[in-house]
């Protein structure tokens, strides 16, 4: 065999399971077709990020996307091929396909390695609307390459991506209507949170039209739903993503997908096909970089039979929407929770110190703690979810993830002593009420609805 571990694909699940071979020991081959970083660094997390704080900094369009570039670049130089090869990973630069099970052709080479990691993630999927291929439509590839500010901007889905884009766009001065289709913004977080973010965003001016369908799309661009019709400058579609399979031989070698498209796994991210394992957006489990991370070193980690590997678990990975207030998430809602004997602890920010002295007062920290499987409820049981909507909610979430990774009880939360008047010192807070009444406040049974 040429190497022990050969990689496909560059961005984060590819760049995590490339560290995991070297720290394995292990001769490791990285192949990836674009520069190493992937959407997260290039098109994604970074640039959207950055648009983010430069509007929220009070920027003009030209000078937000100017920090934007200067960020990329910056992210980019740190994990470049010559900086992989510099620290011992061996980079080809090329497209590669699946030969066997345990060979890869790149142009004209075939190399071979007992083990395969397909990491090649996923791109934007275009809704089935009508006339929508007679437009210039943006997607996440294409937004942050914008050269002039569009005085309009129609935002088809209403998920992380279109919400966090409808702000950026909206404070820097963009006249911004937002559909999306389910009857609220976020439809995968708690309805509170989906509600608060609609608030903010009517603050800052964007038109929120949920419960709506667009129908058609005419040249103009003028975009058509059931009751109406708005023409703007620029349309950005954030409706999803599909996995990057093509040429990748996948039907001919019998790998198994799903019905979205995405390659199926199992919970060690084994592939249908003896030595092959996948990690990251191309399985469509968990579409955050830092999910891809993880997946990416624990399914080179099981390929290789040692350092971090075991199950993949999605229920212990933290996600955040980054708009004002942000949006961070972990586990179960309250209402799947309801049918696991859940128990729940809310908070409204209106009652914590800090968020008043901040002025911050819109948002909520819920804490939600099922049995543990042998002791139960004792010492509050265990965290099976929580949702924080607050200034810092991204690094509040990440004390709850530890917790949960840790198996710890819910006791520890609230035992735990918090600098005040920190953000944090809320999580404290709101775990008391599992033991007792908290200025009035008792955690109680989860709610289906």
């Amino acid at each position: 065999m040429d190497h022990d571990l050969i990689i496909i694909g560059g961005g984060a699940a590819g760049l995590g399971a490339a560290r995991a071979g070297q720290w394995s020991n292990a001769d490791t081959l990285l192949i990836t077709d674009g520069p190493p970083g992937g959407d997260c660094t290039f098109t994604g997390c970074i640039p959207s990020k950055t648009l983010l704080s430069a509007a929220r900094d009070g920027m003009g369009f030209v000078d937000a996307m100017a920090r934007v570039r200067s960020t990329v670049e910056r992210v980019a130089a740190t994990e470049s091929s010559d900086v992989l090869r510099s620290s011992g990973i061996e980079v080809i630069e090329g497209r590669a396909s699946l030969a066997t099970h345990d060979t890869v052709v790149v142009g004209e080479q075939r190399i071979t390695a007992p083990r395969i990691v397909i990491a090649t993630g996923g791109r934007p999927s275009l809704p089935l609307i009508a006339g929508i291929d007679t437009v210039d439509v943006q997607t996440n590839e294409t937004l942050f390459a914008l050269d002039r500010q569009p005085a309009t901007l129609a935002i088809i889905g209403g998920g992380p991506i279109g919400c966090e884009m409808a702000e950026a766009f909206a404070r820097l001065g963009t006249s911004v209507t937002l559909f999306e289709a389910s009857t609220r913004l976020l439809p995968r977080e708690e309805p509170e949170a989906s509600s608060i973010i609609e608030s903010a965003l009517g603050v800052l001016g964007v038109d929120v039209r949920t419960a709506t369908s667009v129908e058609r799309v005419d040249s103009a661009i003028r975009v058509h739903t059931a009751t109406d019709s708005v023409e703007v400058e620029a349309l950005l579609v954030a409706v999803g993503r599909v996995a990057n399979t093509g040429g990748l031989a996948l039907d001919e070698l019998g790998v198994a997908v799903d019905d979205r498209g995405f390659i199926a796994t199992d919970a060690r991210l084994r592939t249908s096909l003896r030595g092959v394992y996948a990690a990251g957006d191309v399985t469509g489990t968990l579409l955050f970089t830092h999910a891809a991370d993880e997946m990416g070193r624990m399914a080179a980690s099981n390929a290789l039979g040692k350092g971090y590997g075991g199950r993949y678990r999605t229920d212990r990975t933290p996600w955040v929407t980054f708009t004002a207030p942000e949006v961070a998430r972990i586990g179960v809602t309250e209402a799947e929770a309801a049918a696991m004997g859940g128990r729940v602890a809310y908070l409204p920010l209106r009652e914590m110190d800090r968020a008043i002295t901040d002025g911050a007062e819109e948002g909520f920290i819920k804490l939600i703690a099922g049995p543990k499987l042998v002791s139960r409820r004792v010492f509050g049981g265990r965290i099976i979810g929580a949702t924080i909507v607050a200034p810092r909610a991204g690094e509040m979430i990440n004390e709850v993830a530890l917790l949960m990774r840790l198996g710890g009880f819910t006791g520890r939360l609230a035992q735990t002593v918090h600098a005040y008047p920190t953000w944090g010192y809320g999580i404290q807070k709101a775990a008391g009420q599992f033991f007792g009444p908290v200025d009035g406040r008792e955690a109680g049974p989860a709610r289906a609805s």
